[in-house]
C-alpha cells in the first residue's frame, strides 16, 4: 500500500510539471489557432538558461535561495522574450495561412534551436543543483512515509498556477480580451483591439510558462538536447485530451497523463511506451472534442484560408514538361555511381510516400501526424515475409499495400469521424501504438534490433535494376494517385473538403468517402514502405516513428498543398537539401531550420504554388 501511495505522489509531481507546460500550449493554441511544435524548444531552452543562471549564480558552490529561484524566474522571462522574438518576427507573418504552416514553419525553429543549444552548451547532459531549503525528505502527516521535499513542491505548484491562471482569465482585463479573442477573435478586431498586441502577449505569457517548467526540472533531471521532442508529444496529448484552449481540462488530463506514467509500469509493463496514446485514442473516440473541449466554430465561407483552387488538367506544355523530366530520370540511373543511384531510389519512395500523404491533406482536407505508421507497417509486412518464410520480393510488394490498406481502413474508421488537430492527433496515436507493436514485439518483429536481410530478388540486386523499380512503381502510384485525384471520386473529396453540408446535401457519402481515401492513401505509403525496406536491406521500428511522420508532412507542405504536383517536388526539395547538408555539415539542423523558415515565409504556398502563380501571372500577361 505503501508503494501504491508513493508512486500517486510521483504522478502527481509528474502531472504538475506537464501542466506547466501544457497550459503555455493550450493559452496559445486558444488565441492564435497555432500548433506550436516549438513550445518543446522553449522548454528546453527554460532548462538551459535556467542551469546556466543558476550555476553562474551560485560561483561554483551551492547555490543559495536567491540565486537558485532568481535564476529559475530570470530563465522563464528570458524565454518569455525569445517567445515574443518568434512570434514577432515569424508567426505574425502567417496568421492568415493555412493552419500547418505556422506548424511547418515551429518545426524550423525546433531545428535552429537544437544546433543553437548544441553549439552554445555542447552534446553532454548537464546536471543540475538541489533546489535550496528542498533537500531531502519530509515524513508525510498521519501516512508514516517520506517523500521528497521537491516534488511535493511541485504537486501543490500546479493547483497554484492554474488558480492564478483563472484570475487573470476571469478578473483582468486582458484575460477577458484573451476569452473573446478565443471565442471570435475576428470580432475581437472589429471592436478595435490590437489583435497584434493580444497575440504578442499571449505568446510571451505561454513562453514564460515553458521556459519556468523546463527551470523547475533541474533538481530533477538532466538538461539535454532531447527534451523539447520528449515533452511537446506529451504536452500535445494533454492539450487534445482535455480540450483545445480549456485550462480546467489541460489540468484534468496531465493529473490523468501523469497518474497513467507512474502506475502503468507497474499495472501494464508491457505496453507502458504506448498507454497514453491508447488513453488519448479512446478519449477522442467517445468524446471527439476532450474531456472539456467544445466543437470548433465553423469557418464561414469566404473567410480568409477557406477558399481552395480549382484543381484543373495541367496544360499541354506543363504535362510536356512533365513527360520531359520523366525521361531524364529513367536515363539518370545509367550513369550514377552505386551512391547516387541509393539516394536516387530513396527519392523514388519520398516522392510516393509524399503523394499518398497529399491525398487526405489536399483533396481530402485532412491533416495526419501519424502517416509513417503505414509506410512502417509496409516495409515490416515484406521484411516478415523475406525473413520468416523466405517470400521473393514480387510476393512483399504485393502483400506491403495491402496490409497497410487493411490497417488504413481499420484506423481511419475512427479518425475520419473527427477533424482538425483532434483527428491529427488520433492519427498520431494509432502511429504510437503501431510504433510500439514494432518496438516491444521482439519475438516477431525483432524489437530495436530490427529486422536484417530484407534483400531484393537476384535479379533487382543490382542497384540500376532496384532503381528503376522504385522510380517505375513510385511514378505508378503517383499517377493512379492523380488520376484518382481527377476522378468522381476526387471530385467528392474535395466537395466534402470545401463544404461538407453542401456535399451531403447532394447525397455524397461523406464517412464512407473520406474512409476510402484513407484506406486508399495508406496502402500507397504501405507500397513506398516494402520499397524503402528492400532498398536498405533492413527495418527498424524508427520507420513507424514520430520524425518519420514529420518528414511526410514536411514534403507536402514545402512542395504545396493546395497542388496536385507539389509533394513531388516538396519530396525532392527537402530529401535533397536534407541529404546535402548532412554530408556539408555539422551545423546541418541549423541551415535545414533557416532553410525551412526562409521556404515558409517567402513561399506561403509551396514550391509548386509559387511556379504555379508565376505561370498564370505570365499567361496573363501574355494575354495583354
Amino acid at each position: 500500500m505503501d508503494a501504491l501511495i508513493l508512486q500517486a505522489l510521483n504522478g502527481l509531481a509528474s502531472a504538475s510539471s506537464l501542466f506547466l507546460v501544457a497550459s503555455g500550449l493550450t493559452v496559445i493554441f486558444g488565441v492564435s489557432r497555432i500548433v506550436n511544435f516549438a513550445h518543446g524548444s522553449l522548454y528546453m531552452l527554460g532548462a538551459y538558461l535556467g542551469w546556466t543562471l543558476v550555476t553562474r549564480f551560485a560561483g561554483g558552490g551551492a547555490p543559495g535561495p536567491l540565486g537558485f529561484w532568481g535564476g529559475v524566474l530570470l530563465a522563464a522571462l528570458a524565454v518569455g522574450l525569445i517567445g515574443v522574438a518568434i512570434e514577432v518576427l515569424l508567426l505574425r507573418r502567417l496568421y492568415r495561412a493555412p493552419e500547418l504552416f505556422p506548424l511547418l514553419a515551429t518545426f524550423g525553429v525546433v531545428l535552429i534551436v537544437q544546433d543553437l543549444a548544441l553549439w552554445a552548451w555542447g552534446p553532454q547532459d548537464l546536471l543540475g543543483p538541489r533546489a535550496p531549503g528542498l533537500h531531502g525528505a519530509v515524513e508525510l502527516p498521519l501516512l508514516g512515509l517520506r517523500f521528497p521535499r521537491y516534488e511535493l513542491f511541485l504537486i501543490a505548484l500546479g493547483p497554484v498556477v492554474l488558480g492564478l491562471l483563472w484570475l487573470l482569465f476571469r478578473r483582468t482585463r486582458f484575460g477577458l480580451l484573451i476569452r473573446a479573442a478565443t471565442e471570435d477573435r475576428e470580432m475581437v478586431g472589429a471592436l478595435g483591439v490590437d489583435q497584434r498586441a493580444l497575440f504578442t502577449g499571449v505568446f510571451f505569457l505561454g513562453a514564460v510558462l515553458a521556459g519556468l517548467a523546463g527551470a523547475l526540472q533541474l533538481p530533477r533531471e538532466s538538461v539535454n538536447l532531447h527534451m523539447d521532442l520528449a515533452v511537446i508529444v506529451e504536452a500535445f496529448v494533454v492539450v487534445v485530451v482535455g480540450g483545445l484552449g480549456s485550462l480546467g481540462g489541460a489540468f484534468l488530463a496531465a493529473l490523468l497523463i501523469g497518474e497513467l506514467h507512474a502506475f502503468g509500469i507497474l499495472v501494464f509493463p508491457r505496453i507502458t511506451l504506448v498507454l497514453v496514446f491508447l488513453v488519448m485514442a479512446v478519449v477522442l473516440v467517445l468524446r471527439p472534442h476532450g474531456l472539456a473541449g467544445a466543437a470548433p466554430a465553423a469557418v464561414p465561407p469566404g473567410a480568409p484560408g477557406a477558399a481552395e483552387p480549382v484543381i484543373r488538367p495541367a496544360p499541354l506544355a506543363l504535362r510536356r514538361f512533365a513527360l520531359a523530366v520523366f525521361a531524364l530520370a529513367c536515363a539518370l540511373p545509367s550513369v550514377l555511381g552505386d551512391y547516387a543511384l541509393s539516394v536516387f531510389a530513396d527519392f523514388a519512395v519520398f516522392v510516393l510516400f509524399a503523394m499518398s500523404l497529399h491525398l487526405l491533406m489536399g483533396p481530402g482536407g485532412m491533416a495526419s501526424f501519424g502517416h509513417a505508421a503505414y509506410f512502417g507497417i509496409g516495409a515490416y509486412a515484406a521484411a516478415l515475409l523475406a525473413h520468416h518464410l523466405a517470400a521473393p520480393m514480387a510476393a512483399g510488394i504485393a502483400l506491403a499495400p495491402l496490409a497497410a490498406g487493411l490497417a488504413g481502413l481499420a484506423f481511419g474508421w475512427f479518425c475520419v469521424r473527427l477533424s482538425g488537430v483532434y483527428a491529427a492527433m488520433l492519427t498520431l496515436a494509432f502511429a504510437q501504438i503501431a510504433w510500439s507493436v514494432a518496438f516491444q514485439w521482439v519475438e516477431v518483429t525483432g524489437g530495436d534490433n530490427g529486422i536484417l536481410g530484407v534483400w531484393p530478388d537476384a535479379w533487382a540486386r543490382d542497384r540500376r535494376v532496384f532503381a528503376w523499380l522504385a522510380l517505375a512503381l513510385s511514378a505508378g502510384g503517383t499517377l493512379l494517385l492523380l488520376r484518382a485525384i481527377h476522378a468522381p471520386f476526387g471530385y467528392a473529396l474535395r466537395a466534402l473538403r470545401d463544404s461538407a453540408p453542401r456535399a451531403a446535401a447532394i447525397g455524397i457519402p461523406a464517412l464512407t468517402v473520406r474512409w476510402l481515401a484513407f484506406a486508399f492513401a495508406a496502402g500507397l505509403a504501405g507500397l513506398a514502405g516494402a520499397l524503402f525496406a528492400y532498398g536498405k536491406g533492413s527495418v527498424f521500428p524508427t520507420l513507424l516513428a514520430i520524425p518519420r511522420s514529420v518528414d511526410a508532412l514536411l514534403m507536402v507542405l514545402l512542395g504545396g498543398v493546395r497542388t496536385v504536383t507539389g509533394p513531388i517536388w516538396g519530396a525532392l526539395a527537402y530529401a535533397g537539401l536534407s541529404e546535402q547538408l548532412v554530408r556539408a555539415t555539422d551545423h546541418w539542423r541549423l541551415l535545414l531550420g533557416l532553410a525551412i523558415v526562409a521556404l515558409v515565409l517567402f513561399f506561403p504556398e509551396g514550391l509548386a504554388g509559387a511556379a504555379r502563380r508565376w505561370w498564370e501571372a505570365r499567361e496573363s500577361d501574355g494575354r495583354r
